[in-house]
């Protein structure tokens, strides 16, 4: 891992908006469409409205979440909306939004299809990742059903995860797909999160799933 501190989280979301502009260019320059696939929650937020400014061929990226709750879009828990309304405007608003949900009871019911459309994008370009105090990235939880298919290295593409804690089922890209990413970003903040991520070092993926995703990576951390 590659460990990037920064004073505050304005600076942090312009650096690392900036990163991330230069790491889709230089994919542009060697392929005809690239796929980013970033997080959901409130950090990544700032990171979003700096990079949906920026001067790229946004017609020629893909973009798709790390992992989604299983609710529709218009649901004050859903990702998607959150995306939409931060990173896809702007000049990002001509990228290709790759979906993880659809109308269905349960993911099961449609899984394939969504696999199919993500199947042609991969691997992934670019992947901005999140990580919580319990060592989560993605929906890939601790003690989660889901994990270990989740982890495994002939994983599919998508995996529906569940906890008796979590209010919604989600859906999430698994460890191999988000390990795959040519580039690798996780966003961390406050000193609970860094003793999180030095921990998980030390500590099995499916205790700490975060590992999964470590390797070549380059960490950004603020207070």
């Amino acid at each position: 891992m590659n460990f990037n501190t920064y004073p505050d989280t304005e600076m942090m979301a312009i650096d690392v908006a900036n990163v991330i502009a230069d790491d889709l260019a230089e994919a542009l320059h060697q392929k005809d469409r690239v796929v980013l696939a970033v997080p959901g929650g409130t950090t990544p937020g700032p990171i979003f409205d700096v990079l949906s400014a920026v001067d790229l061929d946004w017609d020629r990226v893909d973009v798709v979440l790390t992992d989604e709750r299983w609710v529709p879009e218009d649901h004050d828990r859903s990702n998607s909306a959150l995306v939409k309304a931060r990173l896809l405007t702007n000049r990002a608003v001509a990228a290709r939004y790759l979906p993880l949900y659809a109308p269905a009871q349960a993911p099961e019911a449609v899984l394939a299809e969504l696999e199919s459309v993500i199947a042609g994008a991969l691997p992934l370009d670019v992947a901005l990742l999140g990580m919580g105090a319990d060592m989560h990235t993605a929906s890939l939880f601790p003690g989660s059903d889901g994990l270990e298919d989740a982890l495994a290295a002939d994983a599919p593409i998508l995996i529906p995860v569940r906890r008796e804690d979590l209010p919604d089922i989600r859906i999430t890209l698994s460890a191999r797909v988000l390990d795959g990413a040519m580039r690798k970003h996780i966003l961390i903040k406050g000193a609970d999160k860094r003793e999180a991520l030095n921990a998980a070092q030390n500590l099995k993926a499916t205790e700490a799933p975060v590992k999964a995703v470590c390797s070549g990576a380059d960490v950004h951390w603020t207070e």
